[in-house]
């Protein structure tokens, strides 16, 4: 069943049924006190096939004005010696790119790069420390919690830190359904559903596997417990949207 959801979710976000969503397939629901399972992954949906084409001037590496560092995900992120890069100038692109800080719309993002912005701004040791402060307003994209906080129709990023404090922890991971979290200290995903076996599940992140930008992943169920991650329920998730009379 979730697997059912997760296609109808993308089939919906990609403009191959368009009779049946919103008019603008870049559309995602504005702020709102409650959330349905089905708007949660319509809009990750939206996130991970977002299509862009970048150009050179997206690229950064090294201090924007204000004297922040920034690495783009781009491929020449080998040059520096990291990992997961991936977008090149001049080859379209799909998903939104990972930005450390990043709240962007799929909207946002695009009127960002028209600008010029740095396309993303991966995460990184010195980022860590800084906080907020690492925050480069001169790059656009989305970072794993400002993705799952668009996800929920928050009207701000609500920091993994800050998730607890809206959420519900579950007493066991079967309970977990499509809209969830799984959080650790550090990133958080959006769960949408389970494979066959029951060892992996399926979910949407903005994070660095397998490369910085929005994913839609199959992770092991053993790996998330080895890196302290638990399920999570927002207090606003609705299984339906409310019916008015």
């Amino acid at each position: 069943m979730a697997t059912t959801f997760i296609r109808r979710a993308i089939t919906c976000a990609a403009g191959l049924s368009l009779a049946s969503c919103a008019p603008d397939p870049l559309a995602i629901p504005g702020p709102a006190a409650t959330v349905t399972r089905t708007e949660a992954l319509r809009t990750a949906s939206i996130y991970r096939h977002l299509s862009w084409l970048p150009e050179e001037r997206h690229q950064l590496h090294g201090p924007d004005v204000a004297g922040i560092t920034v690495h783009t995900p781009d491929l020449g992120l080998a040059d520096y010696g990291m990992d997961h890069g991936w977008w090149k100038p001049g080859v379209s692109a799909t998903g939104m790119p990972y930005q450390w800080g990043g709240f962007d719309t799929p909207r946002q993002f695009l009127s960002s790069l028209q600008r010029g912005e740095a396309a993303g701004d991966i995460s990184t040791p010195a980022k860590r420390n800084l906080g907020d402060a690492g925050t480069s307003r001169q790059a656009c994209g989305i970072d794993c919690s400002g993705f799952v906080s668009r996800c929920w129709r928050l009207d701000r990023s609500v920091s993994t830190r800050e998730l607890p404090h809206i959420c519900q922890q579950l007493k066991a991971w079967e309970h977990l359904r499509p809209g969830d979290i799984l959080l650790n200290d550090r990133h958080v995903v959006l769960f949408a559903g389970w494979d066959r076996e029951g060892s992996h599940i399926l979910a949407y992140e903005a994070g660095p596997f397998p490369v910085w930008r929005v994913n839609a992943a199959s992770i092991p169920v053993s790996k998330l417990r080895r890196e302290g991650y638990a399920p999570w329920r927002y207090l606003g998730m609705k299984d339906t949207a409310t019916s008015k009379h």
